[in-house]
């Protein structure tokens, strides 16, 4: 849609039946809620049918409520605060058992990680990655987790690896400033999104390297400065960012370039057993002991 949702439902409210201003308002005041409802629970808050709800949704011009409700949920993807966070995560959980909504969940974003992830791209990943001079890889607040654990494998890989480790934008591009056309950088950002991610990709997309985003959604800021994009589900409705999906994204990465460099790989873990063993690194089990 040419606009986002908000602003259409503004321009088009004086066309609304009653029913569907009720529905129009609450979504005005608490889009936050609305955008993890669904048709039922959203009928009932505002106290109109389900149906009413569904016509809303191809009032507005979306193909049925799913798509409306998506398009919510992309909209505010970068806006909640950590307050409305948690808001809309004990509305969502209720008294249901947290455990078993939590993992579901996860599992639900893997399946949708593995059916929508564009699997040239993935490919294209994993040839710039491996063919790349130097690799720089990116990740802030919870997504460094995953950039750590994306950089320890490539080390054990590759002898041109560089995990950015930054508290402030100015030492991202410190650690960028040879960064040039041979080069790829791995950037890694979910909502909300970190500004000095998307800064770093710009600045390293203007130099003329490979950028990789890892995000998840093609509104994410990271993919005007991405040649290759990765997309993997996450679920930000709540104060803990939920990342299985993108990890186990990265997870496919690492294997597939493991498969590539499979010789190189070899090597370097021959080298680490003679090491291992060189200096006991490990101590033996005693068996008697």
């Amino acid at each position: 849609m040419p606009k986002d949702i908000l602003s259409t439902i503004q321009s088009e409210m004086s066309t609304f039946s009653k029913g569907q201003k009720l529905i129009a308002h609450f979504i005005l005041e608490s889009y936050d809620k609305a955008a993890f409802m669904t048709a039922s629970k959203l009928g009932k808050t505002v106290k109109v049918s389900e149906s009413t709800v569904v016509r809303f949704a191809a009032e507005l011009g979306y193909d049925g409520y799913p798509a409306m409700q998506k398009a919510l949920q992309e909209m505010i993807r970068s806006k909640l605060t950590s307050v409305q966070r948690i808001e809309v995560s004990n509305d969502r959980i209720g008294d249901q058992d947290i455990l078993s909504m939590v993992m579901q969940s996860d599992i639900e974003k893997i399946h949708l990680t593995m059916e929508e992830t564009d699997r040239v791209q993935f490919q294209r990943a994993v040839d710039a990655i491996t063919a790349a001079r130097h690799i720089y890889i990116l990740g802030v607040r919870s997504a460094a987790a995953i950039a750590s654990f994306l950089g320890f494998y490539s080390t054990l890989i590759f002898q041109n690896v560089t995990i950015i480790h930054t508290t402030s934008a100015s030492e991202v591009f410190e650690q960028l400033l040879h960064i040039g056309p041979e080069d790829v950088i791995v950037g890694i950002s979910f909502p909300r999104y970190s500004r000095r991610t998307v800064k770093a990709m710009q600045f390293a997309h203007d130099r003329g390297a490979e950028a990789i985003a890892i995000t998840d959604s093609q509104t994410s800021p990271l993919v005007p400065y991405s040649s290759i994009t990765l997309l993997a589900k996450s679920d930000m409705a709540s104060f803990v960012d939920s990342l299985v999906a993108p990890l186990s994204l990265v997870n496919a990465l690492i294997v597939a370039i493991g498969r590539k460099k499979n010789d190189d790989l070899s090597r370097t873990f021959e080298s680490l057993e003679r090491i291992w063993d060189e200096y006991e690194v490990y101590e033996k089990v005693d068996e008697n002991s």
